[in-house]
């Protein structure tokens, strides 16, 4: 028997498309009662301030777990990253000058060119591997999270590393799925466009083909970003209801479906603050990392070899600029993230009446099921 975690659809909403009619004019007496609250979010439709409210109340509450977990990945995503592009260059490293600086005269050879060639086709497949892993954990892990603070329970390092690591395969489908599917009318763009240029390289079409280009961009995009926010909530199906990529999709599809400009604005927005907080964060750590090379450069003698106060301000720079980077990065992520998960349990709320499940559960007092419980049996989506 699977156990049911609480979060699945309860049936019939409420007035105004959620449960319990929360949300009217209360009338004379105080009744309704005021909206039960007991995590990050008041548990009834919320609007695009209730959601960047709720995002930055998860971020305070569980900062530390997600900090502590988000820096063990990029601790093993980067240097596995820096692993595979090092030995790349050391296998290929005598065929990168006969190809890039040919003795005069000479062109490049097929013995060089084709071992760079493969050489840059696996690295760029491994490195979106290893990306896109360490990415899903992490996508993960702010679902693992956001699970726990809608319902203001409190979490640990350890449990949600289990989840995050748990769901992360299944996530990195779907994120490649979602790819594959929004990315599609960008793909066909280029794959006419890509013929065109070496057709106007070998001299027999005009350069005013390449003209086409933008053109057919500009009836690609739009299409790529309406399949880009449908199946933006797929992360946090997966996640949440134990989804399969696939299920996750259609999830997400259905969730957005009659919603999908509220969605894509709320998204919008929570992404432009993300990388404005972001670009905030990094620009101290660069103007130290900047004012401190100025100075050595400032006493460096001319043409002579780099003094150990310019390598030392070099090394402090480029440390700072990274730390600075991380943790913008960090945050960018996470705030992100929380805010599409937040943008799921609203749509939850509203049109499956996930409130009154999570109240249900937290009344009951039943062991609470985590991220990584099981789903429920086949047939209805499982709570997020």
């Amino acid at each position: 028997m699977t156990q049911n975690t609480g979060w699945g659809p309860v049936g019939a909403t409420g007035p105004g498309g959620h449960g319990g009619g929360w949300g009217g004019v209360p009338p004379w007496g105080g009744w309704p009662p005021p909206t039960p609250q007991p995590g990050a979010i008041p548990l009834r439709p919320l609007a695009l301030g209730d959601m960047l409210r709720g995002a930055f109340a998860v971020l305070r509450a569980h900062g530390k777990q997600l900090a502590g977990v988000m820096l063990a990945v990029q601790a093993v995503v980067l240097p596995v990253m820096a692993l595979v592009v090092g030995v790349a260059v050391a296998v290929v490293h005598a065929h990168v000058g006969p190809v890039f600086d040919p003795p005069y005269g000479r062109s490049p050879g097929a013995e060089d060119v084709v071992p760079l060639v493969v050489a840059g086709s696996l690295v760029f497949v491994l490195l979106l591997v290893v990306g896109m892993l360490g990415m899903a954990v992490l996508v993960s892990l702010c679902q693992a999270v956001l699970k726990e603070a809608v319902m203001g329970r409190p979490t640990t390092s350890r449990a949600m590393r289990r989840a995050a690591v748990r769901r992360a395969p299944a996530v990195a489908g779907a994120m490649l799925l979602t790819l594959v599917i929004a990315g599609a009318p960008v793909f066909a763009v280029l794959a006419v466009w890509v013929p065109l240029v070496i057709t106007v390289a070998s001299g027999n079409g005009a350069p005013a083909l390449l003209g086409v280009l933008p053109v057919l961009l500009l009836a690609a995009l739009p299409l790529t970003v309406w399949l880009t926010t449908r199946l933006g909530l797929a992360p946090a199906a997966v996640v949440l209801e134990g989804a399969s990529p696939v299920t996750a999709l259609r999830r997400s599809a259905k969730l957005v479906r009659g919603d999908w400009w509220r969605i894509f604005g709320c998204t919008l927005v929570g992404g432009m603050i993300a990388g404005a907080v972001a670009w905030l964060v990094q620009m101290p750590f660069n103007a130290i990392g900047m004012f401190a090379v100025v100075p050595a450069l400032a006493d460096q003698p001319e043409g002579s070899a780099p003094t150990g106060g310019l390598i030392t301000a070099l090394v402090f720079a480029f440390l700072a600029m990274v730390f600075g980077t991380t943790v913008g990065q960090m945050f960018q992520i996470g705030f992100t993230q929380l805010v599409s998960g937040l943008v799921y349990v609203d749509q939850r709320i509203r049109r499956e009446g996930l409130a009154e499940a999570i109240l249900a559960e937290l009344a009951a007092d039943r062991p609470a099921a985590g991220p990584d419980a099981p789903s429920a049996a086949p047939g209805a989506p499982t709570g997020a």
